[in-house]
């Protein structure tokens, strides 16, 4: 296709600053980890309570520059003739892997553990989609190693869930965005009661 392009028509295309729209797709993300925490926090399709949640649909890491008409035109088409039409049929998450399956069992397994802890405020979720404890003075002192290991099992798993939905998506350089995703999808979907921190602060939903 590029080899038939004549010259100055290269020159066009090369010479105008396109950015393609090569972008992160924060709905899809989104609605896959929804699914996800419903499933780990055993939530199922209920409503959680409201938070101070922001509204994703306009943070689609993308860049958009405007062209002259006849330039855009002609590299929509060259786009649309090379564009393989699995992708051109729309951005979407997969979920379905084994690895991800493994871990998806792990995490809702161990909510059994530390649903007690969440629900005490002895622990809650960190800025970084992962669990911190809040305050081991809640755990009776027998607990607390149990506990302290609970919260580092659930992390590992955690981190190696956001690289493998980045990683089973062909995207490894999307882990920072799914993670960034799922940390505010653990606080929308937890259940009242529990605790997460905002800028810094503890905050009870």
């Amino acid at each position: 296709m590029w080899k038939k392009l004549s010259w100055p028509v290269m020159s066009l295309l090369l010479g105008a600053c396109v950015t393609i729209n090569i972008y992160f797709p924060a709905a899809a993300a989104e609605e896959a980890a929804r699914v996800i925490v419903r499933d780990v926090l055993d939530t199922g399709g209920e409503q959680p309570q409201d938070t101070e949640s922001e509204n994703s649909k306009n943070k689609n890491d993308q860049t958009r520059i405007e062209l002259p008409g006849r330039v855009l035109l002609l590299l929509g088409r060259l786009m649309e003739a090379s564009v393989p039409a699995a992708h051109a049929a729309g951005a979407d998450i997969n979920i379905n892997t084994p690895a991800i399956s493994r871990l998806r069992t792990s995490m809702h397994k161990r909510q059994q553990a530390l649903a007690p802890f969440y629900r005490s405020g002895a622990i809650g979720f960190d800025e970084n989609g992962l669990v911190a404890v809040r305050d081991l003075k809640a755990v009776a002192l027998k607990d607390r190693n149990r506990v302290k290991k609970l919260v580092a099992d659930e992390n590992r798993d955690r981190n190696a869930l956001y690289r493998e939905i980045a990683r089973a998506n062909g995207h490894p350089e999307w882990e920072a965005d799914i993670r960034k995703t799922f940390s505010r999808i653990w606080i929308e979907e937890a259940p009242g009661g529990y605790w997460y921190k905002k800028g810094g602060s503890w905050k009870k939903k």
